[in-house]
């Protein structure tokens, strides 16, 4: 029997646009080490465990105090969805160890901003629910979708919401994004939906700080200025 959720860090080594990004050095600490502590210190989980198939990330991943009981052998590709990694890595678990948990929550390594504190807060919402899959979003603010065009060739632009063009943006109700940052899920029916966008999924905000994403050296570059200015600015 499982005491408790688990978490799985997907963190495969081919990352492309950064290369060994989930290693890469952030503020002082490789990315990955920002999530792994995050995990732990939430004090939630019965394990963190990170999935890779990359030797040197298991090395660092473990002296940050995450398990790592096997390497990858699945959906370490650059096609395989991450809820797909995160099912091969619950069979895999079960084979190597024989954990069979009842929830998992798949933390993104490139997420660094993501605390403790807005997993608690993630997992107390999951709990309060009825919905058997919890995904972590944003609110919208610098740019508005609303406002969002396609060009032509020529430049001629078309309004995806061109209703929304006619309204001041205050009056316009909120829009959320999916980010990696935290999902939840119980693990029959992930397995049965093979998606954390499983049937009556719910979305649970975060800060836009805590739920940056970082795929790009650009959005690197930014997240690093953003770690390094006080949270209440």
């Amino acid at each position: 029997m499982v005491d408790g959720p688990i978490a799985i860090i997907p963190a495969r080594g081919g990352s492309k646009r950064i290369p060994r990004k989930n290693i890469v050095d952030f503020c002082g600490k490789p990315m990955i080490a920002w999530t792994i502590e995050a995990a732990i210190q939430s004090g939630l989980f019965h394990q963190v465990i990170v999935s890779t198939d990359d030797v040197e990330i298991a090395e660092v991943s473990r002296s940050y105090g995450a398990a790592v009981p096997f390497l990858r052998q699945a959906a370490a590709d650059d096609e395989s969805p991450v809820s797909k990694a995160t099912i091969a890595a619950l069979d895999q678990l079960a084979e190597v160890t024989g954990l069979r948990p009842d929830h998992v929550a798949q933390l993104m390594p490139n997420c660094p901003l993501r605390d403790a504190t807005d997993i608690q807060e993630a997992w107390v919402h999951f709990q309060a629910g009825a919905a058997l899959f919890q995904l972590s979003c944003f609110q919208y603010a610098m740019a508005n979708p609303y406002w969002a065009m396609t060009l032509d060739a020529a430049g001629h632009p078309t309004a995806l919401f061109p209703d929304a063009l006619k309204q001041r943006s205050q009056d316009l109700p909120a829009i959320y994004c999916p980010t990696g940052a935290i999902w939840i899920a119980e693990v029959a029916a992930l397995r049965m939906a093979g998606t954390f966008y499983g049937p009556g999924h719910v979305l649970s905000e975060l800060s836009w700080r805590a739920a940056l994403d970082i795929d790009t050296p650009e959005d690197l570059a930014i997240v690093r200025s953003v770690a390094a200015t006080p949270r209440d600015i």
